[in-house]
């Protein structure tokens, strides 16, 4: 595998040209029901993503052509399936390895739509499942919306890592700058993977261990952000320099959804509307976690004072460290992970959190696009969140888990606060475009 990956990368290192097509057709392949299963779609991807971000492509450019061929290879799969429909278990590799069906079918009669969410970001699942809703005559509308979504996220997932090292490998980034990164990493990979374990073993105190080594995280930039310097300045470097105007006003929307006054109704309505509902319970996990993240996050800031960085025009007075844009939308869309995977499997539960990750991690990374704060800024931020949302849940179900909502419940909370966050972002858009100008 190592050689035929150097091979493969050196060819397209030495003929760019073909780059764009490689990483439309691996997409493609990866999302491709069996093909997807037998070729190793996410180290390639992350392979040609690095050659992108060399300099070949923008970023723009490489996640849209990942996401379209996400797409083709939903298509083609949904496709094999509907023409199939049950003689597809009769093709020669799935007779040998039945259990590629298998599994995605169960997956896909137990979840529904929100199996080909959630699957999207499990490896096996992946390919399959486009393939299993059209065998089971998913609407096709239906599930040409759900793919539009799911692609969306994945090629994000996929690629930006890829993309992002390439673009560091490239500039000269300050001295040091490997050094952090490696340590930031390293401990980001201990803490997910001790909460990962824990969560899969459905350990009895596993959601205190999550917020035990949130908070030792924390602690950790909070003492070490004088040191990490070379991390905070080379990562704004690198956002910097691929800043582009054109993106400039969909970034801003981003952000927007983070400001305090948005996440302020928006948490006012989440646990107004649980407790219109009698889900009292749930209720009073939503409100701790919003209002001590909040609570959290503006003491921290007045005790480390931190100065914001000198990107802006017009640099805000106010201080950096947490990102409240961070904390605030982390805990949202946290409180919503944790309720959704309420009453079912561990692997089911950490897939709803991998998908609340990816909204607030954008907003997150907004911030640092438009030079409001400090990578660590919004690391402590994510940190702090998770820590909260842990404590409360701790505190909650200290006598007895919480259960799963009904589902009118959320077919009233999810149109309600998506609403109300397209109302902010869209309200706000003009006159955000002049505070975050160049």
């Amino acid at each position: 595998m190592g050689q035929w990956l150097d091979s493969l990368t050196g060819w397209l290192s030495a003929n760019p040209q073909w780059l764009g097509l490689a990483i439309f057709l691996i997409a493609c392949i990866e999302c491709l029901a069996i093909a997807g299963i037998i070729v190793p779609g996410t180290v390639l991807l992350f392979a040609v993503a690095v050659l992108a971000g060399s300099g070949t492509f923008g970023l723009g450019e490489t996640l849209l052509l990942g996401f379209l061929g996400g797409l083709l290879g939903d298509a083609l799969s949904y496709a094999i399936g509907k023409y199939f429909h049950q003689g597809i278990r009769r093709l020669p590799l799935l007779r040998h390895h039945p259990e590629w069906i298998g599994s995605a079918e169960s997956y896909f009669q137990r979840y529904g739509i929100a199996s080909l969410l959630v699957g999207r970001f499990i490896g096996p699942l992946r390919p399959m499942l486009p393939m299993v809703a059209g065998m089971f005559d998913m609407p096709l509308p239906r599930f040409i919306a759900v793919s539009l979504v799911a692609a969306a996220g994945w090629s994000v997932a996929y690629l930006l890592p890829g993309w992002a090292t390439g673009a560091a490998i490239r500039l000269p980034l300050p001295e040091g700058f490997w050094l952090q990164a490696g340590i930031i990493a390293g401990g980001l990979a201990v803490l997910v993977g001790l909460s990962f374990n824990s969560s899969v073993r459905d350990q009895r105190h596993g959601t205190r261990l999550i917020a035990g080594l949130s908070l030792v995280a924390l602690a950790g930039v909070f003492l070490g952000w004088p040191y990490l310097h070379a991390f905070d300045q080379g990562i704004m470097t690198l956002v910097q320099e691929h800043r582009s105007q054109a993106l400039d006003g969909a970034i801003v929307v981003v952000t927007r959804l983070g400001d305090f006054k948005t996440q302020f109704f928006l948490g006012g309505l989440l646990t107004g509307l649980l407790l219109l509902m009698r889900q009292w319970r749930h209720a009073v996990f939503a409100g701790m976690a919003l209002i001590g993240t909040a609570l959290c996050n503006g003491s921290l800031k007045w005790l480390f004072a931190r100065a914001r960085p000198e990107v802006l025009s017009d640099p805000l007075t106010s201080y950096s460290m947490p990102s409240g844009h961070s904390s605030a939308s982390f805990a949202f869309f946290l409180v919503l992970a944790v309720l959704a995977g309420r009453s079912q499997p561990p692997r089911m539960r950490l897939t709803w959190v991998l998908l609340a990750v990816l909204p607030a991690l954008s907003i997150a990374l907004s911030r640092v696009y438009l030079g409001a704060h400090w990578p660590t800024d919004i690391l402590a931020g994510a940190l702090l969140a998770c820590c909260v949302t842990a404590v409360c849940l701790t505190l909650v179900q200290y006598r007895q888990p919480l259960v799963a909502m009904p589902l009118k419940v959320w077919w009233l909370i999810l149109p309600a606060c998506i609403a109300l966050l397209t109302f902010f972002a869209l309200h706000s858009l003009p006159k955000a475009l002049l505070r975050y100008q160049y």
